[in-house]
């Protein structure tokens, strides 16, 4: 079954910076082994002007599971997960998934 590796960003305290930083990671994260797919988002604002329950979200679509987990424990991993975390020096949330057929 595909896998996806879903990072979510808490909202950052400086996101001029989160984002100054942003380009860098997701080409560190191009860089993983077997890595089929990529999806980054923003969260949108809420109307009322209250904060977004998150901030951003990165999905990282490999053929199964064996694919993905080799990917985070590669070379390339050791370079991209740093800047996840750096990131997400607010709060990171990082999930392995079972991609279903809708």
């Amino acid at each position: 079954m595909p896998t996806k590796i879903t990072i979510i960003y808490d909202n950052p305290v400086d996101p001029d910076a989160f984002e100054a930083g942003w380009p860098e990671s997701l080409e560190l994260a191009k860089a993983l082994p077997g890595l089929e797919r990529l999806e980054s988002g923003k969260v949108w604002p809420k109307e009322d002007g209250t904060a977004t329950p998150k901030y951003r979200t990165l999905d990282l679509y490999f053929a199964d599971y064996d694919a993905a987990s080799a990917a985070v424990a590669g070379p390339e991993a050791g370079a991209f997960f740093p800047t996840v975390f750096g990131l997400g020096e607010a709060g990171v949330t990082a999930l392995f998934t079972d991609v279903e057929p809708a």
